[in-house]
């Protein structure tokens, strides 16, 4: 059968990456966490066999850790929408025109290993829809054996009810679920202080 793992990646743009964590440790320092995030989130997929395609939020990068490794590794696209409910719609859809199941990340979660990606996966044999829920009230992993656009259509994001709105729709449509183990996304100073990174990064909140 075959598996595609979609990661969802934010261009390394200063400023625009992990917003809330620059108001605590400036903009260069949440560029830095969130360049090691992406390189973690490199390290346990490419452990993985399955196909690979990352989707960044901007434009394809050029050398970095996914573009480094090859094209044979990691197919590389550009997210396609208005709005984080668009674009992971059109890479899922996209996506079930070749395989049979699908596995979407993002980049924000320290704490997800290829372990817990190769569960979601074996999930998929005896359930719909598979979702790693995030401590935050979102959802750092969605899994699914075919396209559901439901769960993508009308919803907003980057509130607490995320998951539990994306859990609803996934109960109105009367689908099989498996909820993963909770997991601690990367978003402010305190996740940051709760997880096991270590680090030194430039603080420059006060920079001039």
């Amino acid at each position: 059968m075959n598996r595609r793992l979609i990661i969802f990646v934010k261009n390394l743009i200063p400023g625009a990456v992990k917003t809330r964590l620059a108001k605590d440790i400036g903009i260069m320092g949440a560029l830095d966490v969130y360049k090691y995030l992406v390189e973690y989130t490199y390290e346990e997929t490419k452990k993985i066999d399955v196909d690979k395609a990352v989707f960044y939020s901007e434009y394809i990068e050029i050398e970095d850790v996914f573009d480094a490794s090859g094209a044979e590794e990691y197919e590389l696209f550009i997210q396609k929408g208005n709005g984080l409910g668009e674009r992971m719609s059109a890479a899922m859809d996209q996506s079930f025109d070749s395989y049979d199941k699908v596995v979407m990340i993002g980049s924000d979660c320290v704490e997800l290993t290829d372990k817990d990606i190769e569960e979601a996966f074996a999930k998929l044999d005896d359930f719909d829809v598979v979702v790693g829920p995030a401590k935050d009230g979102g959802f750092y992993l969605l899994g699914t054996n075919k396209f559901y656009a439901e769960l993508f259509e009308k919803k907003e994001y980057s509130h607490q009810n995320v998951l539990q709105e994306l859990l609803d729709e996934v109960d109105d449509l009367d689908l099989k679920l498996h909820l993963m183990k909770m997991k601690n996304d990367i978003d402010t100073l305190k996740d940051l202080k709760d997880s096991d990174i270590e680090f030194e990064f430039v603080d420059d909140a006060d920079a001039d």
